[in-house]
């Protein structure tokens, strides 16, 4: 008879996710979605949490790992997921007001002490945080917050494509499926199993080469593709310059975020021959090379270099969760005054990282870790934020309006983790037409947030004057974003959009 398993081992890169994250540093993933409250909008004005907490339970069978929590294994720097028998919808689902007038200031710095807390581990790691009383009372936010050994930025979009619909009209919920936790395995038993995985380590790694070289069709070619990515990987450094914008992670963070017209981001590519990456890293040169002239630094006695996340998803990964993501090392040219000769030499760096597949090199890394002794892997997972001076992420969302129960979603401001080094993180997702921008910062390290904001916008001007393109507004308010597009008449549709 077949030994019944009751628990699922995370992988190596999902499980260091968890050794990264100590003292100060959250390895959560976040976001703030604003919404019209529709349907939801009660007789005295706020928010019909009752509702809202029998809609998420309606699509909890569809994600597992919301009613699963982490054991770790003893002996073993390692973890896995359990069913949680004490499962508690109220503690997830949380439900809190702005005080008046309720504006986007005063929601920031709500979303700024959510994002502070770590996750509670004992307990399934996700919270939703339902917050009525923004402006006049037609709209609310929503502030989700899952750790990044759940997911990754295009398995949090799946989730939303799960969580949300694209139909105004609110479903009907039917009776929610009892949950049957399975019994949790023994400490005794998670040791042994993991001790048995550990001794067959090297037939592993041998069934693995195997594997390889008999699926690879030129095997010199994959090879020397291999060596190359992690030569060029390694050729990064070991370690960051330090900049205003960098330095140890304390327990404080702000959110700030921007909105602005994906069509202008779609010109800005058109009109510039290059990918909407492309377009993204060069706005980001423009505001950190302006931001760190304004503080007094020598460019050209420092490389900036940043991690942008690549998604590693094969057909048939829709919908799953954990992490299938490798990452690029760029180097930022902030010593280059002109966006059309950073955007150039961006676009060339990122075709021959392309072409040298470095994020092979990282997956390369991930794989080993698979092999790694765990008391190794958490030396790694310290160093994992090496040689990068930030993150800037973009993931594409859907391009059709979506809907919590009737109530429509108007604008995603995402959150990127801070590691530690990190003084900001730059997380863009486009969804129905916008793109939301969100900037994660410990304010002990970025002091002066506002000049780096307006550096920003004023990068976003100088390579759409580049591209010859005339841009709508770039707001923190999505309805002056929104209000316009509509004026154009250019409302949202079309499928998920591909940068």
């Amino acid at each position: 008879m077949t030994k019944q398993r009751h628990y699922d081992r995370l992988s190596a890169q999902d499980n260091s996710f968890l050794l990264y994250e100590s003292g100060n540093v959250r390895m959560h993933i976040a976001s703030c979605n604003i919404l019209d409250i529709g349907p939801l909008q009660t007789d005295n004005g706020g928010i019909d949490i009752d509702l809202v907490k029998r809609a998420t339970e309606s699509f909890l069978p569809l994600v597992p790992r919301y009613r699963q929590r982490i054991y770790q294994i003893p002996a073993f720097k390692h973890a896995v997921w359990v069913d949680d028998p004490h499962f508690d919808l109220d503690y997830h689902v949380r439900h809190t007001a702005l005080p008046q007038p309720g504006t986007l200031s005063q929601l920031k710095n709500l979303v700024a002490r959510v994002m502070a807390q770590p996750l509670d581990r004992r307990r399934p790691l996700w919270e939703t945080w339902f917050v009525e009383g923004l402006g006049g009372g037609d709209q609310f936010a929503m502030i989700s917050k899952i750790h990044h050994c759940m997911i990754d930025g295009v398995s949090g979009i799946d989730i939303a494509q799960i969580q949300f619909s694209t139909s105004p009209s609110p479903p009907e919920l039917k009776e929610p499926e009892r949950f049957r936790p399975r019994p949790a395995p023994r400490r005794l038993e998670l040791f042994l199993d993991e001790s048995r995985r550990t001794a067959g380590t090297p037939f592993e790694i041998l069934h693995d080469l195997r594997q390889f070289v008999h699926s690879t069709e030129d095997l010199r070619e994959e090879v020397e593709t291999r060596v190359s990515a992690l030569t060029h990987l390694v050729g990064m450094g070991l370690s960051s310059d330090e900049t205003p914008l960098n330095g140890r992670v304390g327990p404080h963070r702000r959110f700030e975020w921007l909105a602005c017209r994906l069509n202008d981001l779609k010109a800005m590519r058109k009109g510039l021959g290059s990918s909407i990456n492309d377009v993204v890293l060069t706005i980001v040169t423009g505001a950190v090379r302006e931001y760190l002239l304004a503080k007094g630094v020598d460019l050209e006695a420092i490389d900036f270099k940043v991690s942008t996340p690549v998604s590693v998803r094969r057909a048939g990964d829709e919908g799953q969760l954990g992490n299938h993501v490798s990452s690029w090392i760029i180097r930022l040219p902030i010593q280059e005054p002109d966006p059309r000769l950073q955007l150039e030499t961006i676009h060339e760096l990122t075709e021959s990282l392309k072409r040298t597949n470095q994020a092979i090199g990282v997956q390369m890394i991930n794989q080993i870790q698979e092999w790694t002794p765990s008391t190794l892997l958490s030396l790694g997972a310290q160093a994992m934020s090496g040689p990068i001076n930030t993150i800037v992420t973009n993931v594409p969302g859907p391009q059709v309006p979506l809907y919590f129960h009737g109530a429509r979603v108007r604008a995603i401001y995402p959150s990127a983790a801070l590691m530690e080094g990190m003084g900001i993180g730059i997380a863009l997702t486009s969804y129905a037409g916008t793109m939301g921008i969100g900037f994660n910062f410990d304010p002990d390290i970025v002091r002066d947030i506002g000049l780096f904001l307006a550096r920003f916008r004023q990068s976003i001007e100088k390579v759409a004057a580049a591209a010859e393109v005339e841009i709508g507004p770039v707001s923190d308010d999505v309805n002056e974003v929104q209000d316009t597009r509509r004026m154009r008449g250019e409302e949202p549709g079309g499928q998920r959009e591909s940068s």
